[in-house]
Parts: structure tokens; C-alpha cells; sequence
């Protein structure tokens, strides 16, 4: 496999994943790596030569140590969402430049529980603990400018994880997402 894909726009092409339980409970990860802040999905980058759902299993492996044989593939995104990085994330000394990432979500269903967790599958593991989170919690967990991202993937994937009637908007949603460059609002 080659290196990282970035577009002429800048975007790496990135695959984020949605690991969900049978009962609807989703999988955070807290960051590692960047001063361990915040909580978010398992994502990375797709590789020259790689597809999509390619990247999604490698990701899943190298970031929780889970094989294809452990979740099945009920839906992904349409289409890429983006997001850009604050300037101060932008490493502009790398060439190409990245000024955002271009993601195509995955939502996958364990198919059996318990399972275990190994972050220890690369070097340089990205998360330091897990917990499971209620289905639209990841919007106000993660870090604010990949907010909007999380929403529009939920939204669009919800219908595949609840067929029978996707869960309520918590009461916080609208304010999360107005407030893009501050801190989420701690739980009631």
C-alpha cells in the first residue's frame, strides 16, 4: 500500500467508522496522541492503491484491534463529508499541504459481544480508553471543528442502524452545534 491520498484541494481522503453495538450504543475512543483531548470515532487515512472499505478494516484493526470477521458493514455515507483544520493544525511545512480531511463514514455492528479492545496494534496507538456512548452523544464529544462532520454522518446513517425509528435529538443538539469554536456543554 502507498501513502496517504490528498486531492488537489487539499482534503485527505480519510474513512470514519461508527462501531455500533446490537443495542444502539456507539464506541468512543479518547485521543492518545495531541495531549489526549477529546473523544471521537475510529478514522484514517485511505492509501494509494486502497478502496474505501479496504481502509475501514485496516483502520479498525490498526485503531481497536477488531478483524472484518468481528462487525458487518450495514451502511456508509453517500457521499464525502468534510471538514477543514483550524490553522493551527495545519502542518504547512508537509507537502501536499492537508488543510482538511474528506471522509467517507462507515457504520458497522458488532456481531458479537463481548468483544476486547487492543490498542496496541501500531507504534503509536490513537486511543488510551473506550467507552460506549447513546448514538448522537459523538457530536458534542469530539472537537468542535469536526462537529458538523459527526452530525451529517449520524443523521445520514441513522435510518440503517435504527430501522425501526432512530432515537431522539438530545436536548443540547441545536447548541452544540452553534458553538463552533467552544468547548460542548457538560452533561446535565
Amino acid at each position: 500500500m502507498g501513502r496517504d491520498i490528498i486531492d488537489s484541494d487539499g482534503f485527505r481522503a480519510n474513512v470514519g467508522i461508527v462501531l455500533m453495538r446490537q443495542c444502539g450504543d456507539v464506541f468512543l475512543g479518547h485521543r492518545a496522541r495531541a495531549g489526549g483531548r477529546g473523544w471521537q470515532f475510529p478514522q484514517g487515512g485511505i492509501r494509494e492503491g486502497e478502496d474505501p472499505q479496504e481502509a475501514v478494516y485496516r483502520e479498525l484493526h490498526e485503531e481497536v484491534g477488531l478483524a472484518a470477521d468481528d462487525v458487518e458493514v450495514v451502511g456508509r455515507t453517500a457521499r464525502w463529508l468534510r471538514y477543514r483544520l483550524p490553522s493551527r493544525y495545519v502542518r504547512r511545512n508537509s507537502q501536499p499541504l492537508c488543510i482538511g480531511q474528506k471522509q467517507r463514514w462507515f457504520l458497522l455492528r458488532l456481531k458479537r459481544e463481548p468483544v476486547t479492545f487492543d490498542f496496541m496494534s501500531t507504534a503509536e496507538p490513537e486511543f488510551d480508553e473506550w467507552r460506549w456512548a447513546q448514538f448522537w452523544e459523538p457530536v458534542r464529544e469530539v472537537i468542535y471543528f469536526k462537529r458538523k462532520v459527526y452530525q451529517r454522518a449520524l443523521t445520514e446513517l441513522a435510518p440503517l442502524a435504527f430501522p425501526t425509528g432512530q432515537p431522539a435529538l438530545p436536548t443540547w443538539w441545536d447548541e452544540v452545534l452553534r458553538a463552533r469554536s467552544q468547548p460542548a456543554p457538560q452533561p446535565d
